[in-house]
C-alpha cells in the first residue's frame, strides 16, 4: 500500500517547512498526467493543518487532475464526505517561462501551497470562502508541489488558481500537473462489480433519498425479498437519507460518512436509490451526474465494507412523478422526461460497470395508470400501498418469489418495521450533537454525553439485531419471542445539580401552591387551569394551542430530551376540556400517542401537524373519537441535532403558510416535489401545506429561534430564543440562494433578559384596549414569567418598549414555555415545571431531568367580562367568512384554520361574493379587503384583481401585505415587475421595505434596477438593511 514512502519523496517533515526540498524529479516518461490525492476521514473536527494527520495511512487515495474543489458536493465525491476532512495533493507542476509567478488559494476552510518544499500561500485556520495569495519565482521545468486543505463543517471550497497574461486568474488547468507512474501504481483500483445475488447470510445496506428513507417505514421491500428467502437469513440495514444526492449528504457533527455506516453495517451488498434530486439538474447536469455515479462506484468497489470483499451492487432508478390532477402539485407528466433521462444515465453506468439495475420508472408509471387510488402522497413520496408497489417491482426484478399468504405476509411486515424502528432511531438519533456531534465530548460529574449515549446506540443496534432472528422465523412460517436481555448494560449517570431533598431530588410545589409565588400585572389574575395532580399525563408541556372547537391542545414531552431505549416511546398530543367553562379543565383526552419530541404543532385542513424530528406528522381524526386514525409523514430530513434547537413555534402565517424555526447544529435536508431544499444550522421555514413548497424563510445565524407571531396586519416579529433577541420578520426574510444566510439585522429592542421560549399578541377585548396589540414575550432563565412590550411603527419598521410584566414567578422550577389567546379571551400559558432545560449546562441523562410535572394557567382581567366564544368548527363557509371581520386575532385564525378543511373551489367563490359585498365605507374595509385575498393564497388560488386592489389600498398597511403577497405570487400574475415599481416608489416606507424585499424572489436584472428606485427616497436603517440584503441576492443570481 502506497503510504509514507510516496511523501518522502515529495514532501519535506512540516517541523522542516522552512528548508528547500532537494531537487529530485522522476523522468518525464516515469509521470502520468495529474496529482496523487491522500483523502482523510477525520475522526473530529480541526481548527489548522498543523492538527492534520502526518505518517498515517489515508483513508483513500486518487488522481486528480488539478485542485479544484468548488462545492461541499464535490468535496463528498472525492472524500465520501463534505465535512471533517483532510486532503494532501501532491504531485510536479510544469513551468514553462523563468519568471515570477502568482499563485491563489481560494478555500474554506484552512489551505497551504508549497512549491519546492516551501511555503508559498499560507491560508490555513477556520475561514470561509475567501482568497490568499502569494508570488514565487520558478525557473523553467518542473516542481514538486504540495497543497494541503481541511474542511471543518459547513462550506467547502478549495482550488489552486494563477494569473496568466491574457485572461487574468484561472484555476490552474490539468495537463500542468504531474505524478510519478509508479507511486500511482499502489494506489488499489477499483475491484470488478460481484455479481449480485440472494445468498445465504447477506447483508444489504441501503443508501439513498427519501424513496430510500421512507421504505423502512412501511417495510414492503424487506417483506418481500425475506418471504422469498427462506432460510438465507438476510440482513437490511437502511441508511437512506432525505434530499440525500451522490455528491449532498448534510449530516449533524460527528454523525459519519457514508463509507462509515457501510462499514458499520457490515455491508456486503448496497441497495443505491439515486437520480430524482440531481434531476432537477436537467439535461444540463446529465454528463456530471453519470460521473459521479462512476465514481461513486470506484470508491464502493475499492472498499471491503464486510472485511473480505467489495460490495456487490443495486442500481435503482427513481420512481416516475404520479400526477395528481391538481392544480397545488407539479404537472408529473410534465416532470417525467427530465426523470426519465436519469433513470437511462444510471442504466447506461450501470450496463459499462457490470452492475444490477432495476428500472422503477417504467413499472411505477404503469401502476399509477392501473391502480384506483393515489400511490403517493404528494406526486414523488410513496405511500404505503405504493411502497407495497414498489416492493412487488423490486422483488420480481430481482427474481424474489413468495408463496406465504396475506395473514402471514402482513405479520411479517410489522416485524420488519419494528426493527426498522429501532434501528431508525439508531441511525437518525435525535440530539445528534450531544450524542456523537460537539457538546458529546461534554462531561458532567465524570461521564460524557458520549460514553453514555453511545451505549444506547449499541443497546438499539442490539435490539434490531434481536428483531432480525424474528423476521428469518416469519419468513420460514414459523415464530420467535424477541427476547433483549442480552444487551449491553446502560451507563448510570448521576446528576451535577441535586435538589434539597433527602436522596439529592428536587421539590415541588403543587400547582395551587405555586400561585403564591406568582405576581401578576396590577387588575390582572392567575388561575391554575390544569397540572399532573389531576392528568398525570400532562408533563413537560411544550407546545399549546386551541383548535377551532375551541379546545386546548398540548403536547406532552415525558421523554424528554429523548427516548431512552427500552423505555416505551409515548410522548402525547393531549386535548384539555373545560366543559363547563368555568376556567378549570375538566377532562384529558390523548388525541395521539406514540410520539417522540413533539416540539411543535399547530392545526390545518382538519388535521394538525406535529414536529417528529426528523420528519412532520400530519395527525386527523377521521371518525370523530378525538383520537388521530391517519398519520402521514409529510416532511422529512428536519434535523433532529439537537432537541432544543428543534423545529419549534408552528405557526400559520396570514397567507396559510405554516412557519416554524430550528437552531445551530443543525443539517436539514428537506426533499420536495419541486426539488430538495437544504439548510446549514439556524433558520426559520416556510411550509405550505397544500402544495408541499418548501423555503428557507430566514436563513440566520441563529444561536436557537423560539417565539413568532403575526400582528393584525400580517407584520411577524419573531426572537432568537437564546438571547431573547428580537427582529421584524420582514427585515431578512427575503430570498436567499443556499447556503447563503443573511448578515446582522435591526433589532426590533434591547432586551434585558434571556432567553425567550415564545411570544403572542395581546388581542382580545377581555384586557383594556390600551393593552391591544402588545407584544407578550415569556422568558425562563432569571426572570421568570411574561414580559410585555409596546410595539409601535418606527420609519419602515417598528420598535418595541418594555412595559409592566403581565406575570412573574419566584419560584425556580417555573418555566413558562408557550401561551396563547384563548376563545374566552383570557390568556393561557404552559409551565414546563423542570428545575434543568439547559442541554449543555447538564448531562443529556441527567436524573433530576424532571418526568412528572406540567401546568397550564389561566391569566384573566379582573372586572371585564371574558369573550363569549364564537362557534368556529363545522360553521358554514359565509358564517366563517364573517369571522374575518373580528378584532380578535386568534378569531380570525381559527376561522382560516377551519376554511383550510373546506373545498377550495367553494371557499374562494364564496370569498369573492363576500368581499363584493363588504361596505366600503366601513372604517375596517381595508382590512377585511386584505383577509379575503389572505383566503385566495391559503387555497393557493391566484385573484389578481383582488390583488391590485389592495395594492392600492387607501392604508399602507393593507398595501404592504398585498405586496408580500405579490412576493409569492410574482409567477403567476401578469407584469409584477411592474407592480412592484409601484410598491418600490409608493410614499410609506412600510410598503417600500415589503416592495424591495420581494423583489429578492425574481432574478432578473429588472429587478434590480426596479430595488434601486427605492434608492432615489428616503432610506432608513431598516429599509437599507432590506435593500443591501435583496441587492446581494440579485446580484448573485441575475449574473
Amino acid at each position: 500500500m502506497l503510504c509514507m514512502n510516496h511523501w518522502s519523496r515529495w514532501l519535506t517533515p512540516l517541523a522542516m517547512l522552512g528548508a528547500l526540498l532537494a531537487p529530485r524529479f522522476a523522468a518525464a516518461d516515469d509521470t502520468s498526467p495529474g496529482l496523487i490525492a491522500d483523502v482523510y476521514l477525520l475522526d473530529k473536527p480541526i481548527t489548522k493543518l498543523a492538527d492534520a494527520p502526518q505518517n498515517t495511512k489515508p483513508t483513500r487515495q486518487v488522481i486528480e487532475a488539478n485542485v479544484d474543489i468548488g462545492s461541499p458536493a464535490r468535496l463528498s465525491v472525492l472524500a465520501g464526505s463534505g465535512e471533517q476532512v483532510f486532503v494532501r495533493w501532491a504531485g510536479e507542476i510544469q513551468i514553462d517561462e523563468t519568471a515570477k509567478h502568482t499563485f491563489i488559494l481560494n478555500s474554506d476552510d484552512g489551505s497551504r501551497l508549497l512549491i519546492d518544499g516551501k511555503v508559498v500561500v499560507d491560508h490555513d485556520g477556520l475561514h470561509g470562502a475567501t482568497e490568499a495569495r502569494a508570488d514565487a519565482r520558478l525557473t523553467a521545468g518542473r516542481h514538486q508541489v504540495v497543497v494541503e486543505y481541511f474542511n471543518n463543517t459547513g462550506g467547502a471550497m478549495c482550488a489552486l488558481s494563477w494569473r496568466v497574461t491574457p485572461g487574468g486568474q484561472q484555476v490552474i488547468p490539468a495537463g500542468v500537473f504531474f505524478h510519478d507512474k509508479a507511486a500511482a501504481a499502489a494506489i488499489p483500483k477499483p475491484q470488478p462489480a460481484p455479481k449480485f445475488s440472494l445468498s445465504k447470510g447477506l447483508r444489504i445496506s441501503i443508501v439513498g433519498n427519501t424513496l430510500a428513507e421512507r421504505m423502512q417505514h412501511d417495510g414492503w421491500m424487506e417483506t418481500l425479498l425475506q418471504a422469498a428467502s427462506p432460510g438465507k437469513e438476510l440482513t437490511f440495514r437502511n441508511l437512506g437519507f432525505s434530499a440525500d444526492s451522490l455528491t449532498v449528504q448534510n449530516r449533524v457533527d460527528g454523525f459519519g460518512s457514508q463509507d462509515e455506516w457501510l462499514a458499520r453495517t457490515q455491508a456486503d451488498a448496497i441497495f443505491a436509490f439515486f437520480g430524482f434530486n440531481e434531476s432537477f439538474a436537467g439535461e444540463a447536469g446529465l454528463e456530471a451526474f453519470k460521473s459521479d455515479l462512476s465514481q461513486t462506484l470506484d470508491r464502493w468497489l475499492r472498499q471491503q465494507y464486510n472485511g473480505q470483499s467489495p460490495p456487490a451492487i443495486v442500481l435503482f432508478s427513481p420512481i416516475a412523478q404520479e400526477n395528481l390532477n391538481t392544480p397545488n402539485l407539479p404537472d408529473g407528466l410534465a416532470g417525467n422526461p427530465q426523470i426519465k433521462q436519469y433513470a437511462d444515465a444510471i442504466a447506461e453506468v450501470a450496463t459499462a460497470r457490470g452492475v444490477k439495475y432495476v428500472d422503477l420508472f417504467t413499472p411505477t408509471l404503469a401502476a399509477y395508470q392501473r391502480e384506483a387510488k393515489p400511490l403517493t402522497i404528494n406526486g414523488v413520496h410513496l405511500n404505503e400501498r405504493g411502497n407495497r408497489v414498489v416492493g412487488e417491482a423490486i422483488a420480481a426484478a430481482l427474481g424474489a418469489a413468495s408463496d406465504l399468504d396475506e395473514t402471514l405476509l402482513e405479520k411479517l411486515r410489522q416485524a420488519v418495521v419494528d426493527k426498522n424502528f429501532y434501528y431508525f432511531n439508531r441511525y437518525q438519533t435525535t440530539d445528534g450533537y450531544n450524542v456523537h456531534g460537539g457538546r458529546s465530548h461534554k462531561v458532567y460529574a465524570g461521564v460524557s454525553n458520549r460514553e453514555v449515549m453511545m451505549r444506547e446506540m449499541e443497546i438499539l443496534e442490539a435490539m434490531a439485531t434481536n428483531r432480525d432472528q424474528r423476521i428469518w422465523a416469519l419468513a420460514q412460517g414459523q415464530d420467535l419471542a424477541v427476547d433483549d436481555n442480552d444487551t449491553p448494560a446502560f451507563i448510570p449517570t448521576p446528576t451535577n445539580f441535586p435538589g434539597p431533598g433527602k436522596n439529592g431530588e428536587h421539590v415541588y410545589l403543587s400547582g395551587e401552591e405555586a400561585l403564591a409565588k406568582m405576581k401578576v400585572a396590577e387588575g390582572l389574575k392567575v388561575e391554575l387551569f390544569a397540572s399532573e395532580e389531576q392528568f398525570p399525563e400532562l408533563i413537560n408541556p411544550v407546545q399549546m394551542a386551541f383548535d377551532p372547537q375551541g379546545r386546548l391542545f398540548c403536547c406532552a414531552w415525558p421523554s424528554y430530551p429523548h427516548w431512552t431505549p427500552k423505555d416505551k416511546m409515548d410522548d402525547k398530543l393531549l386535548i384539555l376540556i373545560d366543559n363547563d367553562g368555568d376556567g378549570k379543565a375538566d377532562e384529558c383526552k390523548t388525541f395521539a400517542d406514540g410520539l417522540h419530541n413533539p416540539t411543535g404543532f399547530e392545526f390545518w385542513g382538519g388535521g394538525v401537524l406535529v414536529a417528529m424530528a426528523p420528519d412532520i406528522l400530519f395527525l386527523k381524526d377521521t371518525d370523530g373519537d378525538d383520537q388521530a386514525d391517519v398519520r402521514m409523514r409529510v416532511l422529512h430530513g428536519i434535523s433532529s441535532g439537537d432537541t432544543h434547537h428543534a423545529a419549534n413555534s408552528f405557526t400559520i402565517g396570514p397567507g396559510g403558510a405554516l412557519y416554524f424555526q430550528e437552531g445551530t447544529f443543525h443539517r436539514s435536508s428537506i426533499e420536495t416535489p419541486y426539488g430538495p431544499v437544504r439548510n446549514l444550522d439556524g433558520c426559520m421555514w416556510r411550509f405550505e401545506p397544500g402544495t408541499w413548497k418548501v423555503h428557507r424563510h430566514i436563513p440566520y445565524g441563529f444561536a436557537n429561534p423560539h417565539g413568532h407571531v403575526y400582528d393584525y396586519w400580517g407584520q411577524g416579529f419573531m426572537h432568537d430564543g437564546t438571547g431573547a433577541v428580537p427582529y421584524h420578520e420582514t427585515l431578512f426574510s427575503g430570498h436567499l440562494p443556499y447556503p447563503d444566510r443573511h448578515g446582522r439585522a435591526p433589532e426590533l429592542y434591547k432586551k434585558r433578559t434571556r432567553p425567550c421560549p415564545a411570544t403572542e399578541i395581546l388581542s382580545s377585548s377581555h384586557f383594556p384596549p390600551e393593552s391591544q396589540g402588545n407584544l407578550l414575550v415569556e422568558n425562563v432563565i432569571g426572570f421568570q414569567g411574561i414580559l410585555q412590550y409596546k410595539v409601535t411603527p418606527d420609519g419602515s419598521s417598528f420598535q418595541g418598549k418594555e412595559i409592566e410584566p403581565i406575570i412573574e414567578s419566584t419560584d425556580l422550577n417555573f418555566r413558562p414555555v408557550d401561551l396563547e389567546i384563548g376563545p374566552d379571551g383570557a390568556l393561557y400559558f404552559t409551565d414546563w415545571q423542570n428545575p434543568i432545560i439547559g442541554h449543555l449546562q447538564h448531562h443529556i441523562r441527567d436524573p433530576n431531568r424532571d418526568k412528572k410535572h406540567g401546568r397550564v394557567y389561566r391569566i384573566t382581567c379582573e372586572g371585564r367580562d371574558l369573550i363569549q366564544p364564537v362557534p368556529v368548527a363545522g360553521e358554514p363557509i359565509p358564517a366563517l367568512l364573517e369571522l374575518l371581520k373580528s378584532h380578535e386575532d386568534r378569531v380570525r385564525y381559527r376561522a382560516k384554520i377551519e376554511l383550510s378543511s373546506r373545498d377550495s373551489a367553494a371557499v374562494t367563490a364564496a370569498v369573492d361574493k363576500w368581499a363584493a359585498a363588504l361596505d366600503k365605507a366601513d372604517p375596517d374595509y381595508a382590512h377585511n379587503l386584505l383577509e379575503a385575498l389572505w383566503v385566495h393564497q391559503y387555497h393557493n388560488v391566484v385573484n389578481e384583481a383582488l390583488l391590485r386592489q389592495v395594492l392600492r389600498s387607501d392604508d399602507h398597511r393593507a398595501r404592504a401585505a398585498a405586496t408580500r403577497v405579490l412576493g409569492y405570487w410574482h409567477d403567476r400574475v401578469k407584469d409584477p415587475l411592474d407592480l412592484l415599481l409601484a410598491q418600490v416608489t409608493d410614499e410609506h416606507p412600510l410598503v417600500r421595505l415589503e416592495a424591495v424585499r420581494a423583489l429578492s424572489f425574481i432574478p432578473q436584472e429588472e429587478a434590480q434596477l426596479i430595488a434601486l428606485e427605492a434608492a432615489n427616497l428616503p432610506m432608513d436603517a431598516y429599509l437599507e438593511y432590506t435593500f443591501n440584503e435583496t441587492m446581494k441576492t440579485l446580484t448573485k443570481l441575475s449574473k
